[in-house]
């Protein structure tokens, strides 16, 4: 095992009842400084994995290593490992420094040192006036940073955060992803972050691993996983998507053709697709398609438009094309924007390499 393997899944199964496997044959080393983002649905195995690299669960196969040591049969609290759960985990009856000082307490650190370390991780979250209060006497989003800080403050190998931002409110939410990230970049620790929220994961992520019926479906950086998708799931699961059904009708090296159901041929990038005949899926996002170009692109379709709804900066723009009534475009708010009305007809163009050819499953 190299040292870049700092966190290694070796063929791990998991099941609950002996019978179903709610994790299969996961394979997946992380990098020591990354920070990796488990995504995925309910019940797509994402937090069973996190469970059992923190030792709260046990894989039914396979092995999990730490450094290059197998740690499936090393309790939780001899693991190394901070944690930050959603509903912070914070005890009600000590104050702000207490909470911090327990961990390192209980880990029999001298005191001395627990004061430094206490006031460096209150620094590092911007609560080091806060050391008096009670939990709750704290807004939300403070008790979510010093339960990061209290995960930080004994200085672990390795932080895993459980859907830790669930409980907050919008605008508090965005906040503390950059604070994380930015705490991440700052420090140089390894973190594993459990979430469903995507676009909290396109934020944070150095890399992305999608979860789905207990499998990695692609595991990429985040701009490779929004542009790139390599399957219907991932990219209607990252991201807005347009999808339009076909069969391939001829293949040209890295591109080929679809004829949709309704006749229509679309120039596409071929991505998983093995021959011509295959039913393919066309993947294509909201934002990389024109209304009324001047320009001259490969793929140009007649279009109704179905509703206009103004988001401010852009126009949510749905519309009918190739039978499908439910195809979106993104329209800057601007004259362009500001002229379509319900009802009209339209013309709809975009470029081969922005529209992806995947395997209809």
């Amino acid at each position: 095992m190299s040292i870049k393997e700092f966190v290694k899944f070796d063929k791990v199964d998991k099941s609950y009842d002996g019978e179903v496997l709610v994790v299969k044959n996961l394979n997946l080393d992380i990098s020591k400084g990354e920070f990796l983002t488990m995504l995925g649905p309910s019940g797509s195995g994402k937090t069973t994995c996190l469970m059992m690299l923190a030792g709260f669960e046990t894989p039914t196969n396979g092995e999990i290593y730490l450094e290059g040591q197998p740690i499936s049969n090393i309790p939780p609290n001899k693991r190394g490992i901070g944690m930050v759960f959603q509903n912070y985990a914070l005890f009600p009856h000590m104050t702000v420094k207490e909470n911090l000082m327990f961990p390192l307490e209980v880990r029999k650190v001298e005191a001395n040192e627990i004061e430094k370390k206490v006031k460096t991780a209150l620094d590092m979250v911007e609560l080091g006036e806060f050391g008096n209060r009670m939990p709750l006497q704290l807004s939300g989003g403070q008790q979510q940073r010093v339960a990061l800080a209290r995960a930080l403050v004994f200085e672990p190998r390795l932080v895993l955060m459980d859907e830790p931002l669930g409980a907050l409110d919008k605008n508090l939410r965005e906040q503390m992803q950059y604070e994380i990230k930015h705490i991440h970049e700052n420090i140089g620790i390894t973190v594993v972050y459990v979430t469903h929220d995507q676009s909290e994961a396109l934020t944070m992520s150095n890399r992305i691993a999608v979860f789905n019926e207990g499998k990695i479906q692609q595991i990429s950086s985040p701009d490779v996983l929004y542009e790139k998708p390599n399957s219907s799931f991932v990219a209607q699961f990252i991201g807005e998507n347009n999808q339009l059904n076909g069969k391939v009708t001829s293949i040209n090296g890295e591109t080929c053709v679809v004829e949709t159901d309704t006749g229509e041929n679309i120039n596409a990038l071929k991505i998983n697709i093995n021959k011509v005949g295959d039913n393919s899926l066309i993947s294509l996002r909201p934002e990389r398609v024109y209304i009324n170009s001047k320009e001259k692109f490969d793929n140009n379709f007649d279009a109704v438009v179905k509703e206009l709804i103004y988001l401010g900066d852009h126009i949510r723009t749905r519309l009918e094309i190739c039978g499908n009534d439910q195809f979106i475009v993104k329209v800057p708010n601007s004259h362009i924007g500001l002229k379509l009305s319900e009802g009209s007809s339209v013309k709809l163009s975009w470029k081969t390499e922005d529209s992806r050819a995947l395997e209809a499953r």
